[in-house]
């Protein structure tokens, strides 16, 4: 560091600009005479005591009586080392509070936060992330792809149900060939589309990002159930249902899973109307109650409210309305709903089909 930039230092810490011209000069000579300070700074004589008198109120220099004349001399740095140490410290923190601030507004407590800048959507998403227990749905462009891979992986070894649609432009298409989804997702779907990146997690917290263009880059965090659920079926309409898989986890003779009743129920209306029997469970909540319920049993119907076409299959269009599947279990028989239940017994938040090596073949 110069001696210019040192006293802009000692001008940032505090000092007058007489105050630090005067004790770099005490530093450089060691011990002098306070009109010899005067001289060679330029402060005027008739400020010099002044000056050096509030230095030495401050603990950098002490004066003295030499010859019948004021001298000054330096103190031991280590206090004043210790008290600059101290204001860069404040700074620092004050800086990272300021920067918290700007990038991740708190969120407790609102539905709805709009934030600036794009990366503070991603640091949200990745929080949120690390503490789902049942389902991830998300979609990225490649490059934020990458980004977001090391909580995606955290998140499948702990059982976590992983959605993920990766949107490209046409002559991008390729570079999905290329990427690996193993360990990271559960499905993957390729859209040929640019996208905004959209996260939804557990039901409950939705990240949203438009990104149109550079000067266009904020972005939407939302807490709340209902407002989710909005984004849930723009997910499910404009990122997954009419996208081509490119990756699904499931292997034969796996337990088949699912986060979404309709979509369980677009798989397996046509065998299940055509009388075979799937053993399944059930994990979700009592619609009455609100209790957490996890069911073992069978499905032995499906109940829409339009009817399924000649060869058993029911579109998503007609699910819209009444995707009910029953479950025969501990004796009776229950109704096995979706998000936002309110014909059936049970909403569920994850359906578990047991033994494919013994039905799946009727699906193909």
């Amino acid at each position: 560091m110069d001696e210019d930039e040192l006293r802009d230092g000692l001008q940032e810490a505090g000092l007058s600009q007489y105050e630090a011209n005067a004790y770099l000069a005490v530093l450089e000579r060691g011990t002098a005479p306070a009109v010899k300070i005067a001289e060679q700074t330029g402060i005027p004589k008739s400020r010099i005591y002044d000056v050096l008198e509030d230095l030495e109120r401050d603990d950098f220099v002490e004066t003295f009586e030499q010859d019948s004349a004021l001298s000054v001399r330096p103190r031991d740095p280590s206090e004043v080392m210790s008290d600059l140490q101290q204001r860069a410290n404040k700074l620092a923190t004050t800086a990272e509070a300021i920067e918290d601030r700007w990038e991740r507004p708190e969120i407790s407590g609102h539905k709805i936060s709009i934030v600036k800048r794009f990366d503070s959507v991603i640091e949200q998403f990745r929080a949120a992330a690390e503490d789902a227990t049942n389902r991830i749905q998300i979609g990225v462009s490649p490059s934020q792809f990458e980004a977001v891979r090391p909580v995606l992986e955290d998140a499948i070894d702990r059982g976590v149900f992983v959605k993920l649609c990766v949107a490209t432009g046409i002559e991008d298409s390729h570079v999905v060939d290329e990427m690996e989804f193993e360990g990271v997702a559960t499905e993957v779907r390729h859209r040929t589309l640019p996208a905004p990146f959209t996260a939804l997690v557990d039901r409950s917290h939705t990240f949203f990002s438009s990104q149109s263009h550079p000067t266009d880059q904020y972005g939407i965090i939302i807490d709340d159930l209902t407002l989710t659920y909005v984004f849930h079926w723009y997910f499910q309409g404009a990122l997954w249902g009419t996208w081509p898989h490119v990756y699904d986890s499931v292997t034969e003779g796996t337990k088949i899973e699912y986060i979404n009743v309709r979509e369980c129920v677009q798989d397996i209306a046509p065998i299940v109307n055509d009388g075979t029997v799937i053993p399944a469970t059930v994990q979700g909540f009592n619609v009455q109650t609100g209790e957490d319920v996890t069911l073992s049993g069978e499905i032995t119907e499906i109940i829409s409210a339009a009817p399924p076409k000649d060869d058993g299959t029911l579109t998503l269009t007609q699910l819209a309305s009444q995707a009910t599947i029953v479950l025969e279990a501990d004796g009776r028989e229950y109704g096995i709903g979706g998000r936002g239940a309110t014909l059936e017994d049970i909403e569920a938040i994850r359906v578990v089909l047991d033994q494919p090596e013994v039905w799946s073949k009727e699906m193909n």
